[in-house]
């Protein structure tokens, strides 16, 4: 009887373990050559793998699951998991170049005179000062963009709406899908050199009005939401996340 129950034990134990993969092989769909380093999510598992020396990959997926291939220099992607890719195995992904035209950029510099007072008026500087609250980890943003930020900050722990209930409130799912995010290091790499938000708004489901929105409502100031890599992005998205659940608790 123990046998058995031990026969059954570690057979459950191997079924659970047993976790379904695909496989294939990202392409440029001008000349069907590899392309080595594209960024792979599962937006479904909030998993990240990165394509080889050869564009091949590897990521733990289910039937119905939907990968998003990412690239610099090329159209980002979505890709549905079928039952015949899991069945049998490697298929090519094929990406797209953009064709980006630059507008004129205009650049002005800033001419010193050697002299420190005057030279000191000239150079701008940005003041975004970062406030903490006892019994919070993360901070406000102040300065000359945010005049107001300690008194912002005092309101918004009084007032749940300050902290957008309309988007965390009807997006339980997808903003549970925070910390798998900043834990996936492939997504952390992917994330930390880009700018444009795109893959943000795949994994949360939000759009760019509603991100800035979010970090508005946070206290963050217009030049952090401007400047920031999407990683940045991600653990203010993820600090906000936090607060607001504790402020709804209370």
């Amino acid at each position: 009887m123990k046998n058995t129950i031990f026969i059954l034990f570690m057979l459950f134990t191997v079924l659970a373990s047993a976790q379904d993969f695909v496989s294939g092989t990202v392409m440029n769909a001008a000349d069907d050559k590899p392309i080595e380093n594209v960024h792979i999510v599962n937006l479904n598992q909030v998993k990240g793998s990165v394509s080889g020396e050869n564009g091949e990959f590897k990521l733990q997926a289910t039937v119905n699951d939907t990968l998003y291939f990412s690239y610099l220099g090329f159209r980002s992607i979505r890709v549905r998991v079928t039952n015949d890719w899991l069945k049998y195995g490697n298929v090519k992904v094929k990406m797209t170049e953009l064709g980006i035209a630059l507008e004129e950029v205009t650049v002005n510099s800033v001419k010193l005179t050697g002299y420190l007072e005057i030279d000191a008026k000239n150079i701008p500087i940005y003041e975004n000062y970062r406030y903490s609250i006892s019994g919070l980890d993360s901070g406000y943003e102040g300065g000359d963009n945010s005049p107001s930020a300690v008194t912002k900050a005092l309101r918004s722990l009084s007032n749940p709406a300050d902290l957008v209930y309309n988007i965390f409130g009807n997006r339980p799912k997808q903003m549970r899908k925070l910390r798998q995010m900043k834990e996936d290091e492939n997504i952390r790499d992917l994330l930390r050199n880009k700018f444009d938000r795109e893959t943000l708004m795949a994994l949360l489901q939000v759009n760019r009005a509603e991100i800035e929105e979010i970090l508005n409502n946070c206290n963050y100031s217009q030049d952090f939401m401007r400047t920031a890599n999407d990683l940045q992005i991600l653990d203010a998205i993820s600090s906000c996340y936090e607060e607001y659940k504790v402020l709804r608790k209370n």
